[in-house]
């Protein structure tokens, strides 16, 4: 057995960080959070029109995804306009998976709610845990 002495000596250092103007590439737990996003504002949309009666189901079909997307934009998106603490970021991101679940719910497709809301939870946990790397 080798002594502690005799072992290389190894300094921890900071990964690499990337050139200016590049962005660090795309994972699939990247792409499947952005599918997520995707798939919960076109919920919305589909809510909007297919829950409510003529005109507010044009109201509510422009109105709910536009606002889940201004939302999203201010604070979750990977340039968000406002810089939040990631617990409330992963809370408004919860925000608008929640409300994309309920409205599969009050359309009648609950199992529909149910698997988005998992697979957007353990999406958005997987990706945040990678923020916090």
């Amino acid at each position: 057995m080798e002594a502690m002495s005799d072992l290389p000596a190894v300094t921890p250092h900071k990964p690499a960080e990337p050139t200016p103007g590049m962005r660090t590439p795309l994972s699939a737990i990247d792409l499947l959070a952005f599918v997520c996003e995707l798939f919960a504002f076109a919920t919305l949309a589909i809510w909007g029109f297919a829950s409510w009666l003529f005109p507010w189901n044009i109201v509510a079909g422009i109105a709910a995804p536009l606002a889940a997307i201004v939302v999203w934009a201010l604070f979750v998106s990977p340039r968000a306009v406002l810089a939040v603490h990631p617990f409330v970021r992963a809370l408004v991101e919860l925000l608008v998976y929640a409300s994309a679940t309920i409205a599969w719910w009050s359309m009648g497709q609950a199992w529909v709610g149910l698997v988005f809301g998992a697979i957007a939870v353990t999406v958005g946990v997987i990706a945040g845990r990678r923020r916090f790397a």
